[in-house]
């Protein structure tokens, strides 16, 4: 929309909404950038469309209003609180109703996270160049013991506990706490997960952590952590964050799930259905034998109607005689003489006969 200016004498002046409205289009046409800053006046409800928040400059004060929608805010999952440093990528915009200047924010990273995405990149192409990422060995179908190694999380060791006891009772399961986050975690897990692999009887190994921002879930892409799982002795079932987290872990194991209850679900069989599968071929095995018999019988039943159509005495009974001369078959007329003695047998019954003529 054109600003347009009255002219008072010689002197053209803005009212107060166009002036707004002229510097708004004049910043909209600034190109995007990357603000750095502190968090702070974090504001943020369920009913609102935005959420928002001040970008505070630590070495002078400076001070610079933020918005973001709160979808896309959302969907970054990054748990921010007040005092964080981040990055805000976004584009300037003037509140034209109140004059006020705010950066209309696009994207959010925490303080070093584009260091951190290339240096995981980089070990991700390290590892798969020496074939870390390749192994994928079966699960045991029937685990007598499952180990479990997890934080102090209730939810995430509850889930799996609770799943693997429903599904199939006759599973022991051996639980290794230690941390999950924060900088002492990826040297703790590896050291409680060879103690699993160590430990007696374990068949699989499940890693489980519920959901997190991406620095909580860093010790599952360390590097000591990731060779630990490629050199386990037995299985190791990933089930770290949520379905769109992937650590490097997920790439190590041999098997990945997207939450700990369906890791359980992987490596343990569901007991109720193997008994129904177990009655069903009782029964199956049940009735083989009468399935047996009964084709035998049709085969038989099948046999004796084709033997009885074929015999002489189906022949008989149709109306044709066999004759039979000094205990043999006559079959020409040149067997028998004239007032030779024939005996002849019908379908029920015979009689002899003295031959008067041959033909």
């Amino acid at each position: 929309m054109k600003v347009e200016a009255e002219q008072y004498g010689d002197r053209r002046v803005y009212t107060v909404s166009a002036f707004n409205r002229g510097v708004a289009g004049w910043l909209a046409r600034l190109p995007t950038v990357w603000v750095e800053g502190e968090v702070t006046e974090l504001r943020r409800q369920d009913r609102w469309q935005s959420v928002f928040f001040t970008l505070k400059d630590p070495s002078d004060g400076s001070c610079l209003p933020t918005s973001m929608p709160r979808g896309q805010f959302d969907a970054l999952r990054l748990e921010l609180a007040n005092g964080e440093r981040v990055h805000v990528f976004g584009r300037p915009e003037l509140f034209e109703a109140r004059g006020e200047l705010r950066l209309r924010a696009l994207s959010i990273e925490r303080f070093g996270l584009g260091d951190h995405l290339a240096a995981l990149e980089r070990l991700k192409q390290k590892l798969a160049a020496e074939g870390l990422f390749e192994r994928r060995r079966p699960l045991p179908r029937f685990p007598r013991k499952v180990g479990l190694l997890t934080g102090n999380d209730a939810a995430a060791k509850r889930d799996v506990l609770t799943a693997i006891t429903t599904r199939f009772p006759p599973a022991r399961v051996v639980v290794a706490e230690t941390y999950v986050q924060g900088p002492r975690a990826a040297p703790a897990l590896v050291t409680a997960l060879r103690d699993l692999c160590a430990g007696d009887g374990v068949d699989v190994i499940v890693l489980a952590r519920g959901g997190g921002s991406f620095e909580d879930l860093l010790p599952f892409s360390d590097e000591r952590l990731v060779r630990a799982i490629a050199s386990c002795a037995v299985p190791v079932v990933s089930a770290v964050g949520h379905e769109q987290d992937t650590p490097l872990t997920d790439l190590a194991a041999d098997a990945r799930a997207s939450t700990p209850s369906l890791a359980a679900r992987l490596v343990v069989p569901d007991a109720d259905e193997l008994r129904e599968r177990l009655n069903q071929t009782r029964s199956r095995l049940q009735r083989a034998p009468l399935h047996l018999v009964e084709r035998k019988r049709a085969r038989l039943d099948g046999s004796y109607g084709r033997l009885r159509a074929l015999s002489p005495r189906a022949t008989l009974e149709r109306g044709y005689a066999i004759v039979r001369h000094g205990g043999r078959i006559v079959r020409t007329g040149a067997d028998v003489e004239k007032s030779s003695r024939v005996d002849v047998e019908l379908g029920e019954g015979g009689f002899g006969a003295t031959v008067e003529k041959t033909r």
